[in-house]
């Protein structure tokens, strides 16, 4: 299974913030938001830090997906 964070871009979207945003509320760094955008996967503090920066659930930031053959 793959991770991909395309929840989270919608809620940002929803929540009118801009990536810069999620990274100063959650206070994580310009190289974890490059990973979160590029479908790689951060360890699970980094997304308690943005659930908590969001106040949202894991299922609103991530979802997993079969990875293709």
């Amino acid at each position: 299974m793959a991770v991909n964070y395309n929840p989270l871009w919608h809620l940002l979207i929803e929540k009118g913030m801009k990536k810069k945003d999620l990274r100063e509320l959650a206070g994580i760094s310009t190289n974890t938001l490059a990973k979160l955008g590029k479908n790689q996967d951060v360890s699970t503090s980094i997304i308690a830090k943005i659930c908590t920066a969001l106040d949202c659930k894991v299922e609103d930031v991530m979802e997993f997906v079969p990875e293709k053959k």
